[in-house]
């Protein structure tokens, strides 16, 4: 099928372009943001937008009597697994310090999609001494169930790591939500603030000193679903990265120095984190000409090399309509989470007029903001299926996405419960979700840009709290370009 649009790549500049005018990026911002409504857990506030959902999970925590209600369901069931959770908020954190000022009004709802995390992070941390709360709920048991949260009759167990069944990985993820978080809090709320240092610091320290994966201390519990399969020196790095970030304190550049080189990855994900570790230190030798830095200036761009077609390093595949194509299943996480490293670094690159190479290719800044414009703009419908990847946006959307809430009646219009195995009448239908999960960004398309829209379909159909979170940078960057 030809391509509805012209996608050319030349690779000095990398100039794009495309027949369409660029999307709505402000109304995209908006409901990527407004999505987090949609998978929060708990008792929700006066204000809540998505009035389809209600209260759910009021008694989390209480088989081990400790208060671990609220934070966000992972995607479309209703388990929380703080792994990719704690991902969630470092990357939503970190899109409102890069890009805060590009998001007018979207700034404050940014911090309350992160509140809503770091609120139930810090009790997770603070509840009990010498225990790090990391997930509730059985995912085994919910799984066999299609049941709206408000209903859930499934086990809410509890998971923890401790000294001695340690989670390095799952802990220094903690960590850096804690400390990127807290330097989003810093001048709106410096009480806040404070806590979440505070908590990151101690939080890091048990990450540090017991070393170990939290998939072995809490197997399938968590694997297959959220194994920490990069091992857990990842996080250590970007643990580290990011309380050296809110502390300056040179205790945490020691550590970084201490782990040694890194893997040198062509992906970003809550599981690997090593490419936006070298991005997030690369900063210092970027914009300060900090020399303690440079190594992870040039991983940074050995990855970047990886990712930008046609260089003599890439590894990355494309889809014909352009899209970056990592793996099958929820190809459009390492899209967005990329897309954010992209952009980022080109803004680091821009504030100092900086180039590189890769090989023999000249890359300015711009062909790392032509790449990302083009991911951007595929994702809200420049593509070959003409269709907007992001719920609610745009005339043509998924409308049968793979997510317990959206798929089944409203409390308002069906009070009662459906139970356990009640909702698969729903779930085997043709007919679009009842709820408009408005925001949410699915798994995507296949590598040859199509998109069947089947609800059990969920490698593709299946919306996450980590697609959409490292989304709202570029999308802010765009915002502010296009006005």
């Amino acid at each position: 099928m030809a391509s509805p649009f012209l996608f050319v790549f030349l690779l000095s500049g990398l100039l794009v372009r495309n027949t369409y005018a660029g999307p709505n990026y402000r109304e995209a911002l908006s409901k990527s943001l407004l999505f987090f409504q949609g998978q929060r857990s708990g008792r929700l506030p006066g204000d809540q937008k998505l009035s389809w959902r209600f209260n759910s999970g009021l008694s989390d925590g209480s088989s081990a009597h400790v208060d671990l209600t609220g934070g966000y369901y992972d995607a479309g069931d209703n388990v929380k697994f703080n792994f990719p959770m704690a991902f969630t908020t470092t990357m939503l954190s970190w899109s409102s310090l890069e890009y805060g000022k590009k998001m007018g009004p979207e700034l404050q709802n940014a911090r309350e999609a992160i509140r809503w995390a770091t609120d139930y992070l810090l009790k997770c941390a603070r509840a009990t001494p010498g225990k790090l709360y990391v997930g509730v709920g059985d995912p085994n048991g919910d799984h066999k169930c299609w049941e709206r949260p408000e209903d859930m009759d499934t086990p809410r167990t509890v998971y923890s790591v401790s000294p001695s069944n340690p989670g390095s990985d799952v802990a220094a993820e903690t960590a850096a939500a804690l400390a990127a978080s807290s330097m989003v809090f810093r001048k709106v709320d410096p009480k806040y603030s404070r806590l979440l240092l505070a908590t990151a610091k101690k939080v890091m320290q048990f990450a540090i000193q017991y070393r170990g994966a939290y998939s072995d201390s809490l197997s399938s519990a968590v694997c297959p679903f959220y194994c920490s399969y990069s091992g857990y020196k990842d996080e250590l790095l970007w643990g580290g990265a990011w309380l050296l970030r809110a502390t300056n304190n040179q205790y945490y550049l020691n550590f970084i120095k201490s782990l040694g080189g890194g893997d040198q990855p062509d992906i970003f994900s809550w599981d690997n984190k090593y490419a936006g570790a070298y991005v997030l230190l690369s900063r210092r030798a970027v914009l300060n000409k900090d020399n303690n830095f440079e190594v992870y200036k040039q991983a940074a761009e050995n990855f970047m090399c990886k990712i930008l077609p046609n260089t003599p390093s890439s590894s990355t595949k494309y889809t014909k309509g352009g899209l970056m194509y990592k793996l099958p299943q929820s190809n459009l996480q390492y899209v967005t989470s990329i897309t954010f490293l992209l952009t980022t670094y080109a803004k680091y690159m821009k504030s100092t007029k900086q180039t590189f190479n890769c090989g023999n290719s000249f890359i300015a800044p711009n062909a790392l903001i032509n790449l990302s414009k083009l991911q951007v703009d595929y994702i809200l419908g420049v593509n070959p299926m003409k269709m907007s990847y992001m719920v609610g946006f745009g005339s043509s959307f998924p409308k049968r996405i793979h997510h317990r809430g959206s798929s089944l009646p409203s409390r308002a219009v069906r009070s009662n419960s459906l139970g356990c195995s009640g909702g698969f009448q729903s779930f085997r239908t043709q007919n679009p979700n009842p709820n408009i999960l408005a925001g949410a960004i699915v798994g995507g398309p296949d590598r040859n840009d199509q998109y069947p829209d089947q609800r059990d379909d969920y490698s593709r159909s299946e919306p996450a709290t980590y697609i959409n979170a490292a989304f709202v940078g570029p999308l802010a960057y765009f915002v502010g370009k296009s006005h």
